[in-house]
């Protein structure tokens, strides 16, 4: 294994992280004060651990992480694209991982933070409310605001399936990521622009919050940190992977900023039946038969790899005479039969 790799795809917790050398001078951020990255793992432990990412996909991610650049992850569905995110975080020891999924109405504001002004109004209108309230009690940082946070080590922020969202989002991205700092505007516009907000790894804030036994939620532990001048600026820039189907072409003003990597379908049934052995451990003896099967109906169309777990777990416990129908049943077709022009 080359030893300029951080995350080298062991799946095994490590401190590789340290050894990240000091960012290119045109990536350096100097937020401050920095703060400790929150405890705990990936988010999605299982995922995380029995991932196994192609040389390639190990390369570019240290690739992203040295030149402090996003991650543009492609390829069909079903091969890990999303999951590379939580295998690189539970390796590296980078905490939970930010989750951002996108749609067609996704703005750039609602990964950063949002507002809420009816709860402070309704707060504000309550008897005895003080005159000049908390005001970050009702302000929430996004997973982009989150990861943008002046954290010593990277954030990992998972920008799902970017290729759905609105034409004007990549080159929005494109300014956040190369300023790694942005504004909340209902701070700068304050006398006093500093407050303390909640972040994405806190609870939602709620005008009616449960009881929590003489314990605030708003004061659980990274719930809240603060903002000063108005403005968030990132230490270390966060290793941000954006996932993408091919469903759309990307600038190119986008595209060089990005370290890219191409994920692929697994090239034959032994690796196709390591990858199931590694999720089902027992419950993947005697599934050659469904691995085989996977793979003659994959040449007529598109299938996905979780369809082929589903379908061997669903064959080890159900009583099913003709084991290939009820295989087939579960492992539809994403896409129509490939067409032999």
């Amino acid at each position: 294994m080359p030893d300029w790799l951080l995350y080298t795809g062991s799946r095994h917790p490590h401190d590789g992280i340290d050894r990240l050398p000091p960012p290119p001078p045109w990536r350096a951020f100097d937020g401050e004060p920095v703060l400790r990255t929150p405890e705990g793992g990936s988010g999605n432990e299982h995922q995380a651990t029995t991932y196994r990412p192609s040389d390639d996909a190990v390369q570019q991610v240290n690739a992203a992480l040295y030149l402090r650049r996003p991650l543009l992850v492609t390829g069909p569905p079903g091969t890990g694209k999303s999951t590379l995110a939580y295998a690189v975080a539970h390796e590296l020891g980078l905490g939970p991982v930010l989750h951002w999924p996108i749609t067609s109405r996704t703005t750039l504001r609602d990964g950063l933070y949002q507002y809420d002004p009816l709860t402070r109004l309704y707060a504000a209108g309550r008897e005895g409310a003080p005159s000049e309230e908390d005001i970050g009690r009702y302000i929430r940082l996004g997973p982009l605001g989150t990861a943008l946070l002046p954290y010593g080590r990277p954030r990992v922020l998972l920008i799902d399936e970017i290729d759905k969202s609105d034409i004007d989002l990549p080159n929005d991205l494109l300014t956040i990521f190369e300023k790694g700092e942005y504004e909340i505007a209902e701070l700068t516009r304050r006398a006093d622009p500093s407050a303390e907000v909640m972040t994405a790894d806190g609870p939602s804030p709620s005008p009616h919050p449960p009881p929590s036994r003489g314990r605030a939620p708003l004061d659980w532990p990274g719930a809240r940190v603060t903002v000063t001048a108005g403005t968030v600026r990132c230490n270390a820039f966060p290793l941000v992977v954006m996932t993408s189907n091919g469903e759309r072409e990307f600038p190119p003003a986008f595209l060089r900023r990005c370290v890219t990597v191409e994920l692929r379908q697994p090239a034959g049934e032994a690796e196709l039946a390591a990858i199931v052995r590694e999720h089902l451990g027992p419950l993947a003896d005697q599934s050659d038969d469904l691995v085989r099967r996977f793979f003659e109906r994959s040449s007529a169309g598109t299938l996905a790899t979780d369809q082929l777990l589903n379908a061997v777990y669903l064959c080890r416990h159900a009583d099913a005479e003709d084991r290939r129908s009820l295989a087939d049943r579960i492992m539809p077709y994403l896409s129509g039969p490939i067409d032999d022009d």
